[in-house]
């Protein structure tokens, strides 16, 4: 049993998709809002394609059942009903307190959990643009790919209510069969906190020129046992992802080790952000 009965979602990319995928297929109904219409279509057709390759590789028994958990639409209105509504809009901190505050106007009588799926953002800042609703606001982060990656943080503010901390973890781990560690409403929380200064350190050796891409990568996956090299894993991300991150945590923190290299500056001015646009670090299909 689980104390949400219908999940929303609010942003269909690669996040939001992901994340709807997952509750889909543990059986909840999953409503998604992708506020353009086109972009509406393409995530819609998106979250089926992932569901059905997921049937091929023998993951998922009844494809169809899952999908038809699904409704994609382009109006916040769309979410009325559900027990859970998550962000996973782009990594912009005024465009999240903006969507909080829309939520909480228009959804503050039904009183849902907020979760956000920021990899940076403070969550306490995000619960204050809530209002009185903030004791209902947490982080839920999920890692990419959503449908594969097993961890999830669950990260209280300092206003967040132990009941809803306990039922977000329950749903995690229960419901969604994720691994759930409590993380710090910090910027990076856990994860993030320590895995950037790691690839920074790696753009920043391919910057110098004291490696190359392929070596740096192979270096960290043959003699580390990593399943990828941080070049790739960056490009994975997406470099305006890792760049968004590594400002956030620069500036709480003021530690120089957490600063975007100009390298990685120039890519993201660049739009070479990696596998969703074709070329990072390196070139993809």
């Amino acid at each position: 049993m689980t104390a949400f009965n219908q999940v929303g979602v609010v942003g269909g990319g690669t996040m939001g998709s992901g994340i709807a995928e997952v509750c889909a297929r543990a059986g909840i109904p999953v409503r998604v809002v992708e506020l353009d219409a086109g972009a509406a279509g393409a995530a819609e057709g998106k979250i089926a394609e992932s569901i059905r390759r997921a049937a091929k590789a023998g993951k998922e028994s009844d494809p169809d059942a899952a999908i038809g958990r699904i409704t994609v639409g382009h109006d916040l209105r769309d979410l009325k009903g559900s027990d859970l509504i998550v962000e996973a809009i782009v990594e912009d901190r005024e465009a999240k307190l903006e969507l909080f505050a829309r939520l909480a106007e228009l959804f503050g009588e039904d009183r849902p959990v907020f979760a956000s799926n920021t990899s940076s953002v403070p969550i306490v800042e995000i619960a204050a643009a809530t209002g009185d609703l903030a004791p209902r606001v947490l982080g839920l982060h999920f890692f990419n790919p959503a449908p594969v990656m097993k961890l999830v943080e669950v990260i209280p503010s300092l206003l967040t209510d132990p009941a809803v901390q306990a039922e977000a973890v329950e749903f995690a781990s229960e419901v969604l069969g994720k691994d759930v560690i409590i993380a710090p409403d910090r910027a990076g929380f856990t994860v993030n906190a320590l895995l950037i200064p790691y690839l920074l350190s790696a753009i920043r050796m391919f910057e110098q020129g004291l490696a190359t891409a392929e070596d740096i990568d192979t270096g960290m996956v043959r003699g580390c046992g990593h399943p990828m090299g941080p070049l790739r894993l960056s490009d994975l991300i997406g470099l305006d992802t890792v760049m968004s991150v590594a400002e956030t945590l620069h500036r709480e923190h003021r530690d120089r080790v957490y600063a975007p290299p100009p390298l990685l500056q120039r890519m993201v001015a660049a739009n070479l952000l990696g596998r969703k646009t074709g070329r990072g670090f390196f070139e993809y299909q």
